[in-house]
């Protein structure tokens, strides 16, 4: 049986980028400053058990661990909406030169057709014998922006200005392939895989004030005019829409959508974890520079913390998050729980060298203290607990590097990406 790989590839504004790997003065960038503290007890319930077992990790501390993120993190989210319906806007065969099949389909989360909806631009490649595994992410300027191909809709949602080919808040022709360096389409079809992308702010306007054209804002309850304290953030609504992407292609017969995988860059990488934790059948995860919320410890207070994440995109999170701003040592949870939520599941955690606001060490420890968990199940885990040299892979059932450069998405990272999805998916095939 194939496999379906997700990706929640957070394709960066080119602005962003710039702004997200540099830490800004009053950062701690120095690990001898870096607190004292001591990580929540992994295998251990709420009323003091030593969990024993991988039965008693998914019968009894998984649930206990993910109500966890739901209530004091992420927020509830709703399940599969009842009135979703899909819509295949466009089928091409010889896409790119006919190397690819191209779809574009149309996800409606309502029976209003002017209500919230999401495009997923779709590329397989042609002449696969049966249904193809696939990486699906999100990116941040459009789905025009990932490939040069004319034939990809132009977004008409709102885009931040400050990316490249954008004018009053929308796209324009010149946006066309912005990103492409960060979606490199030919290779991962010439692996075998087929790539699904969806602009994130389909889903939620990535802005404090954006709730309004948010998916979020249709499910608001009489009287609310925000979601409750323990309610999704724009974060878990990104997650949701991954979710609901998965929803279609369990129904196309050209994607096998029987191996998930779920992978992001930066705040899509923190949304990458969670839609692997909260949903299980993403069947391999990958976060590539996630940072804070995402893959790195938040008790570390190593570049971007709890606090400022949550001043500056105060959207990002529920409510009951805020709490925590300025006293991580007060959270019930750790990121490295994040991780082992994905057990017994493949997961890869990515770092850049010059990447010091999202964390490299806080990612790796965050693999690493994870591993146990994988244990219970006689999986590897991360088979090192020494932070590998650059560009030094290293795998088990998780995977880890920390590669030369800046807060990215590249080459290299792609091609560990493909090497870990065929190690693990490739051979249940």
């Amino acid at each position: 049986m194939k496999a379906l790989i997700v990706l929640a590839s957070c394709a960066c504004l080119s602005w962003l980028a710039s702004q997200s790997h540099a830490a800004p003065a009053g950062t701690n960038t120095d690990e001898t400053k870096v607190p004292q503290y001591k990580l929540p007890e992994l295998l251990v319930t709420l009323d003091g058990r030593k969990v024993a077992d991988a039965n008693m990790w998914r019968q009894v501390r998984r649930p206990e661990v993910l109500e966890l993120f739901r209530d004091q993190m992420f927020g509830h989210c709703p399940g599969r909406p009842k009135d979703m319906s899909f819509e295949v806007l466009d089928r091409t065969d010889g896409a790119l030169d006919g190397k690819a099949v191209r779809k574009q389909v149309t996800v409606r989360f309502t029976k209003d057709a002017n209500g919230p909806s999401m495009d997923i631009l779709i590329y397989l490649p042609r002449g696969a014998k049966g249904p193809v595994p696939l990486f699906v992410g999100m990116n941040f300027g459009g789905n025009h922006t990932i490939n040069k191909d004319s034939a990809i809709r132009l977004s008409k949602r709102w885009i931040n200005g400050k990316y490249d080919g954008v004018v009053n808040g929308r796209a324009t022709e010149t946006a066309r392939g912005k990103a492409a360096s960060r979606w490199p389409v030919e290779t991962i079809l010439s692996r075998g895989y087929g790539l699904a992308t969806i602009y994130y702010c389909d889903v939620e306007p990535d802005r404090k004030d954006g709730l309004a054209e948010s998916v979020r804002a249709a499910y608001l309850k009489p009287g609310q005019s925000a979601p409750a304290a323990d309610e999704w953030g724009a974060i878990a609504a990104w997650a949701w829409g991954l979710s609901r992407a998965t929803d279609y292609f369990e129904t196309d017969k050209d994607i096998d959508a029987a191996r998930v995988a779920v992978m992001g860059h930066s705040r899509l990488g923190k949304t990458s974890l969670w839609a692997g934790a909260s949903d299980e059948r993403f069947a391999l995860v990958i976060s590539n520079d996630s940072g804070c919320g995402g893959a790195a410890l938040s008790r570390r207070r190593f570049g971007e913390t709890v606090g400022r994440m949550n001043t500056t995109f105060p959207h990002w999170f529920c409510a009951n998050f805020h709490k925590y701003n300025e006293k991580e040592a007060d959270l019930p949870i750790d990121q490295h729980m994040l991780i082992a939520l994905m057990a017994p599941r493949p997961v890869y955690v990515a770092s850049a060298e010059k990447d010091t606001w999202a964390d490299p060490r806080g990612e790796f420890l965050s693999a690493m203290h994870a591993t146990p968990v994988y244990r219970l199940f006689g999986k590897p885990g991360l088979p090192t607990e020494t932070m590998p040299d650059i560009d030094k892979p290293v795998s088990g059932t998780i995977g880890y590097h920390i590669r030369t450069g800046v807060h990215d998405v590249t080459a290299f990272d792609w091609a560990q990406y493909l090497d870990f999805a065929d190690k693990h998916l490739r051979a249940r095939e």
